[in-house]
């Protein structure tokens, strides 16, 4: 199978050690960013990991920031991609048999090496149940497309205060 990857700084040495296994484990890692542990904007690789799996270069995608909050927001404002942060197996294994999530988000700081190749062989190995959960996807999907089709968009939401003399 051909998973995106891609990290930022803080998600870099997991983005090897992963890359490392799931091309061990007969998957064909595309690394999609940053090139090393100089800092980097979580967004791009987010964005770039995002764009693979919505237009099927890849079917599905890995992300590794220092949170996991960061790359997820990003790859979700991706048309097409269902992006989730794991921070457990019983996490990852919901959010493919409820949500059909395509990108699995994680935490660098909070996660071992271990723990994270441990989230992946279970996001890898669980299936979308569908049923009344294929429903919900179903209305998420609509929304985004319908949001996309007539050009709608939601006003920019407020940034948190601003400190004196900040833009």
């Amino acid at each position: 199978m051909r998973i995106a990857i891609g990290s930022d700084h803080r998600g870099f040495a997991h983005k090897g050690a992963l890359s490392a296994r799931l091309r061990a484990a007969g998957h064909e890692p595309l690394d999609l960013g940053c090139g090393g542990p100089e800092a980097c904007d979580y967004p791009e690789p987010a964005f770039a990991v995002g764009e693979a799996v919505a237009a099927g270069r890849c079917q599905f995608g890995v992300l590794v920031c220092g949170s996991g909050i960061g790359v997820s927001i990003a790859a979700n404002k991706v048309r097409g991609v269902r992006a989730a942060l794991c921070r457990g197996v019983d996490e990852a294994r919901a959010s493919r048999r409820h949500n059909d999530a395509n990108v699995l988000c994680l935490s660098g700081d909070g996660t071992s090496p271990e723990q994270a190749w441990d989230i992946v062989q279970v996001w890898l190995a669980t299936a979308f149940e569908g049923g009344r959960h294929a429903r919900r996807v179903d209305l998420m999907t609509a929304y985004e497309s319908a949001r996309h089709e007539d050009g709608a968009s939601a006003p920019p939401a407020p940034r948190g205060p601003r400190k004196e003399g900040q833009p």
